[in-house]
């Protein structure tokens, strides 16, 4: 077995140590190759030659904008039957991929998942969502939501460490400077419906949305990955409706309202337009860009995650 892992210095867990272990773990079962990441686009480089040259398994070592490029590496060429499997050990903040698909969030307990899994020979085959041209593995997001990635990404290029915290207050920053009388987005179903006055749109491929700290946020509870998309389209920005909505949405069984946001789940796609360009993100990882207008849509049985064979993750 050919095994490449892919291992980003900047995620928030990384380390010497963690690299370590897993190239020590891994060392017995496989034809390993351990690459550290040098710039944004590497890990997608490197997935791809792994695709492209017959890799049995990519380990992504990092958070989720590691597996995100990771991701999109091993489908440049679409979905097909010779893309490796994927593993994950995440070392990021937040995780959300890892732990929706059923995987520790400890790096070390996640190793030993993931040598369970090589062993046995155990996938889990996962759906992904496609944003215009960029893949996603749980969600994407316009406006408010992509702000505070934004914001906290250009607080990491300045030295800080991705933390909860750190989210908390660019959010606050973010919600205190948004216009808040003037929605701008525009979200379009399948179907023919037309959601007007939107706020900011946040497309899901799989549940949680989001962590805050270590409560999960539900807005489309009924999406995972062997479902379509859900959406998530807010409608009224006041920091009390938000704040409800936001503790309405969290905890084990969630309750969605329909005065402030409108939800649809299971769609095979959607379309958000923006008035004006607008900050836009996949999986926690600012895109460069400004967007007016980004198709979504769902790619069913995209690849295989390697699990443990006794916690093979929710069901879909």
């Amino acid at each position: 077995m050919r095994a490449l892992v892919v291992t980003n210095p900047r995620a928030t867990a990384t380390s010497a140590r963690e690299r370590d272990v897993l190239a020590h773990a891994l060392g017995g079962l496989a034809d390993l190759e351990v690459v550290v990441t040098a710039n944004r686009g590497h890990a997608a480089a490197l997935a791809c030659r792994a695709m492209r040259n017959g890799t049995d398994v990519v380990v992504a070592l990092g958070g989720d904008g590691t597996v995100n490029e990771v991701v999109n590496g091993l489908l440049t060429d679409g979905v097909h039957d010779r893309i490796p499997a994927l593993g994950v050990v995440p070392a990021g903040s937040t995780n959300v991929f890892a732990r929706a698909v059923g995987l520790p969030n400890d790096p070390i307990e996640a190793t030993g998942s993931l040598l369970e899994g090589l062993r046995a020979g155990t996938r889990r085959r996962v759906s992904m969502g496609q944003a215009d041209d960029r893949y996603f593995c749980f969600a994407a997001g316009l406006g408010f939501d992509a702000a505070i990635v934004h914001g906290v990404e250009r607080k990491r290029r300045q030295g800080r460490r991705s933390t909860h915290t750190l989210y908390a207050r660019v959010g606050v920053h973010e919600f205190l400077r948004a216009d808040r009388r003037h929605p701008t987005l525009h979200v379009e179903l399948p179907d023919g419906t037309r959601v007007d006055d939107v706020y900011f749109a946040v497309v899901t491929n799989a549940d949680p949305w989001t962590y805050v700290g270590n409560r999960p946020l539900h807005p489309t509870p009924d999406v995972d990955f062997g479902t379509g998309l859900g959406v998530y389209a807010r409608r009224r920005m006041s920091a009390p409706g938000i704040l409800f909505s936001m503790a309405r949405l969290s905890g084990n069984r969630p309750r969605i309202g329909r005065r402030g946001a409108f939800v649809a789940q299971d769609l095979d796609g959607v379309t958000v337009i923006a008035d004006e360009p607008i900050a836009f993100q996949v999986d926690g990882d600012a895109l460069h860009i400004r967007a007016t207008k980004v198709t979504f849509r769902t790619v069913p049985n995209a690849l295989e995650v390697v699990v443990a064979p006794e916690d093979p993750g929710p069901e879909s």
